[in-house]
């Protein structure tokens, strides 16, 4: 039994990952800005498709720390084109624009591929296969968990104990306080978007290791998928991300394992009903109380 559940669970942490990758970025914006970045799975589709054009001309390792460099730079010109200019228009404006630059990123990336899907490239010391016990599995899948780990304990970690973590931590709390007090908020909330974008082009690389038929459109399901680890995990809580992001990967692939693969995607947002009706705030979301 053990045996047959192995892989799914394999897989599932691993895909759980990649989607607590994506998430991370959901969950650091809207703890500054409240706001969901719809174009965040539009993103990680781009860094997917920078990995495809560099790699036909470049060696692997130049081309990774260039596509982590790129996707930055469009998710910093993503905030000051489409978000900064709005930062004191109602937040029905803000989501307006943001819905607009998803569709505006899904049909430049239709532009230029010509809506073809491209194949990922191999990475070697990625898509190598390992066996654990009775299962074979690519080498990501073990790298994928200990990387997430990783990177979000140094965010935490960056967050709680350092200058710029504790400006995040300040405009999180009270944005107008924060901007009288002298904190610069315009670069506070760029470095949030670098950091969410460099998450999301490192899950990028792991995600499209496994799933290598890359489209302007195939970043939509993931993409939803971590906003809805984000919102189970407690949205504002990079922790609680990555658990939600976890729980939905492995309860996922072993929803497959049951034979039951045409419901794995519902489930996920049937999981997101069930949570914001007995618990809003997520696993780890704070209360918000309102001043009276």
């Amino acid at each position: 039994m053990f045996d047959t559940l192995l892989p799914y669970l394999l897989a599932g942490i691993s895909v759980g990952g990649q989607y607590a990758m994506i998430a991370v970025g959901y969950t650091l914006v809207y703890g500054i800005l409240r706001l969901i970045n719809f174009a965040h799975g539009d993103i990680f589709t781009a860094a997917g498709f920078f990995m495809i054009y560099l790699t036909a001309s470049l060696p692997i390792g130049i081309s990774i720390p260039l596509v982590i460099l790129l996707t930055v730079v469009l998710g910093f010109v993503v905030e000051r084109v489409a978000y900064k200019p709005l930062r004191s228009a109602p937040r029905m404006s803000i989501m307006i624009s943001a819905i607009g630059v998803s569709y505006l990123l899904q049909n430049l990336m239709w532009y230029i591929t010509g809506g073809l899907a491209k194949q990922y490239p191999v990475l070697p010391f990625l898509s190598q296969t390992i066996r654990l016990g009775s299962a074979a599995t690519k080498l990501v899948t073990i790298v994928t968990p200990l990387l997430t780990i990783g990177l979000v304990v140094a965010l935490v970690m960056l967050i709680n104990h350092t200058k710029i973590g504790m400006a995040m931590r300040a405009v999180s709390v009270d944005f107008e306080t924060s901007q009288l007090m002298g904190i610069k908020i315009n670069s506070v909330i760029s470095v949030t978007f670098i950091i969410g974008s460099a998450m999301a082009a490192i899950g990028s690389v792991l995600y499209f290791t496994n799933y290598t038929a890359v489209t302007p459109t195939v970043g939509a399901m993931p993409g939803l998928k971590a906003f809805v680890a984000a919102v189970f995990g407690g949205i504002g809580s990079i922790p609680g991300a990555m658990i939600g992001a976890l729980i939905i990967g492995i309860c996922e692939n072993l929803i497959k394992a049951a034979g039951l693969t045409a419901f794995s995607d519902a489930f996920t947002f049937a999981l997101l009903i069930v949570v914001l009706l007995f618990r809003p705030t997520g696993l780890f979301g704070e209360k918000n109380t309102d001043k009276v």
